[in-house]
């Protein structure tokens, strides 16, 4: 029997080519660790489900973008119906935590009408030795742009699960309050399908028209 959850998220994990995208992504939704990964093309699609409180289950989608300039085009069209974003650095390459601000824009300007719950990563922290950007100033960024920050290794599955728990948390905890609602024609959330459970009047109202499994 298909596990049954509460809602589904649609989250986009952005940032540099070459930060760990991808093998981060593999290591939460696999539990594995790929030694060499080829570039992502486009867009690649993962899933998987995530438990945040006793029998609350929500369902993540998970959108692996590419970090290259010639994707970009590709990746900017699933911004609009994501509800939260990994937003990821390698803390061994300074560049790519100075374009971080450059990314965060561009995911800001289009995502409108709605808006995208971020978390700030700073990746490879296995490779202490090579560090180039420091903790305190990435939480100071992280800080300055009203997002929690974590540093992750998939190589060593450091924070791996926590990064994706803890950003699921912030936005069911959204959703609970009202802040984030379901809408018509928007993919970020989701209702699920909970025999004899009802959350709102607003769902009940969508489940007279449709049911999501």
């Amino acid at each position: 029997m298909e596990a049954i959850w509460l809602y589904q998220f649609r989250l986009i994990v952005i940032g540099d080519s070459t930060v760990g995208k991808s093998c981060l992504i593999r290591r939460f939704t696999e539990g594995r660790f790929a030694q060499v990964s080829d570039p992502t093309v486009g867009v690649d699609f993962f899933s998987r489900l995530v438990e945040i409180e006793p029998g609350k289950r929500i369902k993540l989608q998970i959108w692996d973008t590419a970090g290259q300039e010639r994707f970009r085009s590709i990746t900017r069209a699933y911004y609009r119906n994501s509800v939260g974003g990994l937003l990821l650095f390698d803390i061994t390459n300074r560049r790519s935590f100075q374009n971080v601000h450059d990314w965060l824009e561009e995911a800001r300007s289009h995502v409108q009408p709605h808006s995208i719950v971020f978390l700030l990563v700073g990746h490879k922290c296995d490779l202490e030795a090579q560090r180039q950007v420091t903790r305190q100033e990435a939480e100071k960024l992280a800080g300055a742009y009203g997002m929690r920050y974590v540093e992750t290794s998939a190589r060593d599955a450091i924070n791996v699960e926590h990064a994706f728990t803890e950003l699921t948390r912030d936005i069911f905890a959204l959703v609970r309050s009202g802040e984030i609602t379901i809408q018509e024609g928007w993919e970020g959330v989701k209702s699920g399908f909970v025999p004899n459970v009802v959350h709102s009047s607003e769902e009940v109202t969508k489940s007279d028209r449709r049911c999501l499994c």
